[in-house]
């Protein structure tokens, strides 16, 4: 192998090592509540701020980059409304329906799919990734959390439910937005031709395994194993959605528009990304059914992880073209 094909085995130190470890820790309370939910802001407002801003400042500029942020919506909106459409009704119980739902709309992007990205295109692949989820980021505030109060309403069969009041300073002004900043700062400095010093090619380089570690370590944290295992089978048509329907929607989509391969290549990587954290989050939010959604996290990373990643690497690094 040579260096390139051996980042693969990133996706064993820097994917399984930290969920495992996460768990472990839980398990054996080594760290509590409250340093996971430190460790999850540390990893947003820090690591990630200065990620985008360093990926963003090499990013090649051109007009096909306008369509990115288009699909950063049109990777939630697909398969939820294809969801809503067919295997999510066939849950009676609207706890259950919304975590199903925030399931199949919420993919690992930014986390997953930035590192994934990272390991077959550099830094490029990991700032095209980041500039499609921050759209899904901000889909998240203005549809999936008024989505999961309405299935909560709905469970409680009452008018009388407390409405979600979101304002532009709710949306789009809190910690959890400066990566944004990074973003346009690091396209501000590519515009207006600073090059980016060497030495900090070295620190992306080791901050993108610093915040998978500090991403997925609280993932792993927050896995309960017991608890989601009796909803695996009823959730197993979330596979064929995630990884043949959707990869195959998004293909037709974006041939006709793209020709960069580098481009045409990591879309297909997040085409493909397994459920989302968030979903969990987003349950427990609005008090859905969480294990139902800890478990789609669980079975679509796990197939991911082992099978549609390494295909896709292996594809790729063989020469293989979209």
């Amino acid at each position: 192998m040579n260096a390139e094909q051996l980042r693969i085995l990133y996706v064993f130190t820097d994917l399984v090592l930290p969920l495992a470890l996460g768990y472990y820790l839980h398990q054996k309370h080594i760290i509590s509540d409250k340093t996971n939910n430190f460790l999850i802001r540390f990893n947003i407002i820090i690591i990630y701020t200065t990620l985008s801003l360093l990926s963003f400042w090499v990013l090649p500029l051109s007009p096909q980059l306008l369509w990115l942020p288009v699909f950063g919506i049109l990777y939630a909106i697909i398969p939820g409304g294809l969801s809503l459409m067919t295997f999510a009704r066939r849950y009676p119980d609207y706890l259950d329906r919304g975590a199903y739902v925030m399931s199949a709309m919420l993919s690992n992007i930014g986390t997953l799919g930035g590192l994934c990205g990272f390991i077959l295109y550099s830094e490029i692949g990991f700032a095209y990734v980041q500039l499609v989820a921050t759209f899904q980021n901000m889909l998240l505030v203005v549809l999936c959390f008024p989505l999961a109060q309405y299935y909560y309403a709905r469970h409680m069969a009452t008018q009388a439910h407390t409405r979600l009041h979101l304002s532009l300073r709710d949306m789009l002004f809190t910690w959890n937005q400066l990566a944004v900043l990074g973003m346009v700062a690091g396209m501000l400095l590519r515009t207006a031709g600073i090059e980016r010093p060497p030495v900090l090619g070295t620190l992306f380089q080791s901050l993108v395994h610093i915040g998978a570690w500090t991403s997925l370590l609280p993932v792993g944290y927050l896995m309960d194993f017991r608890r989601a295992r009796a909803y695996y089978r009823r959730i197993l048509d979330l596979l064929p959605l995630r990884f043949i329907i959707i990869p195959a929607i998004i293909y037709a989509l974006i041939k006709p528009l793209f020709t960069d391969q580098i481009i045409l290549g990591t879309l297909m990587i997040i085409a493909a990304t397994p459920t989302a954290i968030n979903a969990v989050v987003t349950s427990r939010l609005y008090k859905l059914n969480v294990d139902l959604a800890v478990a789609a996290f669980l079975l679509t990373t796990t197939v991911f992880l082992f099978l549609v990643f390494p295909l896709l690497f292996f594809y790729i690094q063989g020469g293989g073209q979209f």
